[in-house]
């Protein structure tokens, strides 16, 4: 996929965070290897598509691979040296072939640039769902592949296809459709059945309701019918690559779509007891990074730092050592091993009290580069994929403080 694409989700109570009206659509960034940009292209006039979006061209043997093996990371056998496998370029291709036989409104409008309809308090939905929408290769798959035959019926931590039928089918409205605004009423039934808490047009967090949609569009495509029970297992830091790799590879054989190849990657967290020394790590996936934002903090850089930065638990949080197996004092570090194709950021802006009630917000004007950020710095794996500069393409920005905005 060359090099990957960003996603900066700055509120916390994303509820404020839709588009104003006069305000540009997001932007789909170029990927330096020029494969995939904005969708600005000539259209033909009263034609159909030459064959059926979910049915693309596959006559290429070499390209009909599973498209599970998008931006995940394989390894050789016998090497611990991962392998970034790619099969996408064929689903791009033909999304972008049928592109050029679809109608465009009178208005010369762009495909994908249409609104959402509130649905009451749901603009943290229309501004997460813009997001996602303009995620190309999410998008192109739900256009372009028949993901239909990947959806897990006999998972019961998803919805039997539900959830991600009904997403499917928003996203056509929204790219092939003829509507200058969309409700996604319809939709959004589908994913309270699935997380009940958005039931209604209440406001919620904007973070929450991307987390929970790929949390269940992964559940509904998991191509794991079966899944093994794995322990997790505590490891020493004498071999960190072999155990992230096997860490990594447990975490394949119970987990596996199109969310994971795209969004998911892995961190490795170290606790050190301050009594007896001992040390205790644990590889973990990840789908997002909640950054710390402070008064003090300017850069994006400045807030992944202070989440990288290495904490002291003390008091209530003590560390329960399995040496002295007791609470203890102990120091937490978080590390960057392997990165998505696709990352996201949440920067946490409110703060709260000790209750969970909210407080305050931070208002610190954070400055973020719009292409080419250089993450390879920050990824503490000597054999990872060293090729991580991100270009950002979409935020959901809230704008005002805790009551409105």
């Amino acid at each position: 996929m060359g090099n990957a694409m960003c996603i900066g989700l700055d509120c916390d109570d994303g509820q404020f965070g839709d588009r104003h009206p006069e305000s540009p659509p997001p932007v789909v960034s170029r990927e330096h290897n020029g494969n995939h940009g904005s969708r600005r292209t000539k259209k033909k006039r009263g034609t159909r598509p030459s064959r059926p979006l979910s049915s693309p061209d596959m006559s290429n043997k070499k390209a009909n691979t599973s498209l599970w093996r998008v931006g995940s990371k394989v390894f050789r056998k016998g090497s611990t040296d991962p392998v970034r496998a790619s099969t996408y370029t064929h689903v791009h291709d033909a999304v972008i072939y049928n592109f050029q036989n679809v109608d465009n409104d009178k208005d010369g409008r762009p495909l994908g640039v249409v609104g959402l309809r509130n649905l009451g308090n749901t603009c943290f939905l229309n501004s997460s769902l813009q997001c996602l929408s303009n995620t190309i290769p999410l998008t192109d798959y739900f256009l372009g592949y028949d993901y239909v035959k990947e959806i897990n019926k006999e998972n019961f931590l998803g919805t039997k296809g539900e959830l991600v039928t009904s997403y499917g089918s928003l996203m056509k409205q929204v790219w092939l459709g003829t509507r200058d605004v969309v409700e996604p009423a319809s939709f959004k039934s589908k994913l309270a059945r699935f997380a009940p808490q958005f039931h209604g047009c209440h406001q919620h967090d904007a973070q929450e309701l991307i987390s929970f949609l790929l949390d269940g569009i992964h559940e509904d495509l998991n191509r794991v019918r079966n899944r093994p029970y794995i322990e997790d297992r505590d490891c020493d830091g004498t071999n960190d690559e072999a155990d992230a790799m096997e860490a990594w590879k447990n975490y394949l054989r119970r987990n596996k779509s199109l969310v994971v190849d795209l969004f998911q990657g892995q961190l490795r967290n170290t606790c050190v007891c301050l009594t007896c020394g001992h040390c205790n790590i644990r590889f973990e996936p990840f789908m997002y990074l909640s950054l710390p934002v402070t008064d003090s903090c300017i850069s994006l850089n400045d807030c992944l730092d202070l989440y990288l930065q290495k904490d002291k638990l003390t008091g209530e949080n003590q560390w329960y050592c399995e040496k002295c197996k007791e609470h203890r004092d102990a120091t937490k570090k978080i590390d960057l091993w392997i990165l998505p194709p696709i990352l996201i950021f949440h920067l946490k802006r409110f703060k709260y009290d000790e209750y969970g009630k909210m407080g305050s917000k931070t208002s610190a004007v954070i400055e973020y580069p719009l292409e080419d950020w250089d993450l390879s710095s920050s990824i503490c794996s000597k054999v990872g994929d060293k090729g991580s500069n991100y270009d950002l393409y979409a935020v959901s920005n809230h704008i005002g403080g805790l009551g409105s905005g």
